[in-house]
């Protein structure tokens, strides 16, 4: 039962991969980006390297979330589309 969950992660992760490269707007790409880096914990954590895990929660689900969203909000659109 437990090597579905982790197909099941595993499409996930590659969803948010697809979707963050698809999407059209910077804040949703930042916010899909902050699951894949929270997924890809997850992924670390079960195949039992829990200092990557740590480390891919800390910096790419939440530092760099955190900075990209915090650009965004900074900067302004020069046109409307």
């Amino acid at each position: 039962m437990i090597w579905q969950l982790d197909q099941f992660a595993l499409l996930l992760v590659v969803i948010c991969a697809v979707a963050v490269i698809t999407v059209r707007d910077l804040l949703s790409a930042a916010v899909i980006f902050g699951v894949y880096s929270f997924l890809m914990c997850l992924l670390w954590a079960k195949m039992g390297a829990v200092d990557v895990a740590f480390t891919e929660a800390t910096v790419g689900a939440g530092i760099s979330t955190v900075l990209f969203i915090a650009a965004i909000y900074r900067t302004t659109r020069r046109s409307k589309d």
